[in-house]
């Protein structure tokens, strides 16, 4: 598995641990809960954008291999 793909995973899952804690916290009427679990989420969607990030920079580098290779 890649870095960008385990950064993917981790995200998903922190994001829905998130989701999970918010709306316990939803339910049960904790704001820590509700803003712990937001604050999961948005670190799971910065994972999943980080990830994204690094795909691309590797996709950025392999054509610059790629044209160096072509002189």
């Amino acid at each position: 598995m890649s870095d960008a793909d385990k950064d993917r995973a981790e995200g998903m899952v922190d994001e829905g641990k998130g989701r999970v804690q918010s709306a316990w916290g939803e339910l049960t009427g904790d704001e820590q809960d509700q803003a712990e679990g937001k604050l999961d989420q948005l670190k799971g969607a910065a994972k999943q954008a980080m990830g994204d990030i690094k795909d691309k920079l590797d996709d950025a580098k392999d054509q610059l291999d790629d044209k160096r290779k072509e002189r």
